[in-house]
């Protein structure tokens, strides 16, 4: 499975492509930071952005897509800009008929390092580490692009596993040693916690965001 996955942002926009085999094995195939200045007009800034998401669809075609959800935060204009920015991603990739996902930076987190309240050290040095490079990606809007399309790539599986498995097996009881049913792993435990706190709580503020 190939991922393209957004950290939305006006300033500053990420983008990191991932494939995904059967195994979960995860490989790099290309991540950037798309830019605009904050002197340009806002929809010049936009349309800058756009393009450069519709050129990243069109030239490695990926099967899916994964966005960060976004958040109510003080910085009314901030928040107003990513959304922006994520409306004309959900468009670009609607437009291609692909899968969007949305994705807490919580269940992101716990995903990529195994807790949901790592810090973007956590998930750079993870993103690195997964996806086997020498040096974590930047800026941090790389990494947590990369985080992303990770995340968006292994939910589907763990969903199932998760669904199979005994309650008790998320906290290692004893039913997850009398039954035959595959057991979710430190990582896989947290993040699938950490998605059912999300569902069920208030919107967080998001914790990816710079």
């Amino acid at each position: 499975m190939r991922v393209l996955g957004i950290d939305p942002g006006l300033t500053r926009c990420g983008v990191g492509i991932v494939d995904v085999s059967q195994n979960r094995r995860a490989t790099l195939v290309h991540v950037t930071v798309i830019r605009t200045p904050a002197g340009e007009q806002h929809e010049t800034r936009l349309l800058t952005i756009s393009d450069g998401l519709e050129r990243l669809l069109d030239e490695f075609k990926p099967q899916r897509v994964a966005l960060e959800r976004v958040f109510a935060d003080t910085n009314v204009s901030t928040v107003m800009g990513t959304a922006q920015v994520s409306g004309i991603a959900m468009l670009a990739a609607v437009k291609r008929s692909l899968p969007i996902g949305m994705h807490t930076p919580t269940e992101v987190k716990a995903a990529v390092t195994g807790y949901g309240q790592a810090d973007k050290k956590q998930v750079g040095t993870m993103v690195a580490k997964i996806l086997r490079l020498e040096v974590i990606p930047k800026p941090a809007d790389a990494a947590d692009a990369l985080a992303l399309a990770i995340c968006h790539a292994w939910r589907s599986p763990l969903g199932a596993l998760a669904a199979a498995a005994p309650s008790s097996d998320l906290h290692g009881g004893a039913a997850s040693r009398q039954q035959p049913v595959a057991r979710l792993t430190g990582a896989q435990a947290a993040w699938f916690a950490a998605e059912q706190a999300a569902k069920a709580a208030s919107p967080e503020r998001s914790g990816l965001r710079r």
